[in-house]
């Protein structure tokens, strides 16, 4: 598989992740997410997928696209991962019903079309 094909099948996979922690969260409280584990353990996933796929993403890929926070993103993947004990879920509400969007907003369209 050329790079190019697998930049392309990383940003299906954030795209998919992304929908799904968007769904997840559309319409759902601050407070209602705090105390909400299954929600919470699975938007983690949900976040974590779409870092680990950033992180697959071309570095030559990344650099013509610089309107998608790589490195936030990889970030917050790492910390969930890595320091889950210091996960801040106000954060990672705000990440899953403000930023969620935003990014698939913001990768949607350079997606290339499926073929049939």
């Amino acid at each position: 598989m050329l790079p190019e094909e697998r930049d392309a099948a990383y940003l299906w996979d954030m795209v998919e992740a992304a929908k799904e922690v968007r769904d997840m969260t559309s319409g759902v409280s601050s407070s209602d997410f705090l105390e909400n584990r299954v929600l919470l353990r699975a938007t983690e996933r949900g976040v974590e997928i779409i870092g680990e796929a950033a992180a697959h993403v071309s570095v030559a890929f990344r650099k013509t696209h610089t309107d998608i926070p790589w490195r936030q993103i990889i970030g917050q993947r790492n910390i969930i991962v890595h320091e889950y004990g210091q996960i801040d879920y106000e954060m990672l509400y705000q990440t899953a019903t403000n930023d969620i969007p935003e990014l698939i907003t913001t990768i949607e369209p350079i997606l290339p079309a499926l073929d049939p």
